[in-house]
């Protein structure tokens, strides 16, 4: 078998699975192709269920109708043009193909808001799927039928989940100290360091090239980030120093993070593995994501005296209201608080 490909759900959602033996080449091949992912659960690189990936890899035989896939690929050029981001336009055409396609005994402009009821029911719950990916699937069905197809839905009446409100998870300094002390690779210890002292997004680091350290004024460019936003971050001389120290043993081309070719981007699969070995040296049991580290950022500054207003800025949230979660967590006032229980 040179390779092997198979359509795979994964997280409630179709993907082409692509299996092959070890050979190098043909990995940088697959994981370079847009929107490829690598799925440790499957041990595979996953890849979206488009026409075109379906041709290559000879799985046209599993095509949705040909009404959805017309459909599906006018939705998918429609975000192109308004320029939404590639893993938004995969996961909102993924979940309408799988909305179309388990009401496929009926014309698209015959849909009703009781089809999408009867879809949450005895689909998504039935199978357990997330209130967060029932939330995208209605992002999806809403802009298809708002700018694609007339319909007899009544938009404004879709109804959105209601998701758990689940506190950020947060380390204290002392934890975050410890992982990055246990990184003895000094690139690996620059990038855990940075997404924590500037509070970045794994894809903003990846995405970081050398010209975005404003060393003049101390200052991180963050282009393009969540939401197509750039947005700037303070850099401390202490970090400065690190960064330069860095730059002067790794010399990057293209992207400040690079992998093991020279302009080739670190991989987010890569840079995962980086947290978790750093886990098993300091023992740490908590299941610690790199998103923590960004929570912990917040939080810290929260604890600090550092204005909410100013960290919804450097986090780059588009509502106050996402930033003020993490007064839910910082523990500043709380200390100060005495329980009745002390004056028994």
């Amino acid at each position: 078998m040179k390779w092997e490909a198979k359509i795979k759900t994964h997280r409630g959602s179709k993907w082409i699975a692509v299996y092959f033996e070890r050979d190098a080449a043909l990995n940088d091949r697959i994981k370079n192709l847009k929107g490829a992912r690598w799925s440790n659960t499957n041990k595979a690189w996953l890849l979206p269920v488009t026409p075109e990936y379906l041709n290559q890899f000879k799985l046209d035989n599993v095509l949705p109708t040909e009404t959805v896939l017309k459909k599906t690929n006018e939705f998918i050029r429609w975000m192109r043009s308004k320029r939404y981001s590639e893993n938004t336009i995969i996961t909102y055409a993924d979940a309408l193909t799988s909305f179309l396609k388990y009401h496929n005994k009926k014309k698209i402009e015959e849909i009703t808001n009781a089809d999408i009821i009867n879809y949450n029911n005895d689909f998504i719950l039935k199978k357990n799927l997330s209130a967060s990916y029932q939330n995208q699937t209605v992002n999806a069905i809403k802009l298809f039928f708002r700018t694609i197809q007339n319909a007899s839905i009544n938009i404004e009446q879709i109804h959105r989940p209601k998701r758990p409100k689940k506190l950020p998870n947060v380390l204290s300094k002392e934890e975050v100290k410890e992982i990055l002390n246990a990184l003895q690779n000094s690139k690996h210890r620059m990038m855990l360091s940075l997404i924590y002292a500037c509070g970045l997004r794994r894809s903003e680091l990846l995405n970081l090239v050398p010209t975005d350290v404003d060393s003049n004024r101390n200052l991180l460019l963050i282009r393009n980030a969540k939401g197509k936003k750039d947005r700037i971050a303070p850099l401390s001389d202490k970090m400065l120093n690190l960064l330069r120290e860095y730059y002067k043993i790794y010399k990057p081309v293209k992207w400040l993070f690079e992998g093991d070719d020279k302009g080739e981007q670190y991989s987010e699969r890569s840079i995962s593995n980086v947290l978790k070995q750093a886990l098993e040296k300091t023992g740490i049991k908590k299941p610690i994501s790199l998103h923590w580290l960004r929570h912990s950022y917040a939080t810290h500054l929260l604890e600090s005296g550092t204005d909410l207003r100013y960290i919804q800025e450097l986090l780059g949230h588009k509502s106050s209201k996402t930033t003020e979660i993490y007064t839910h967590v910082s523990t500043k006032s709380l200390r100060n608080i005495k329980s009745p229980f002390d004056d028994l």
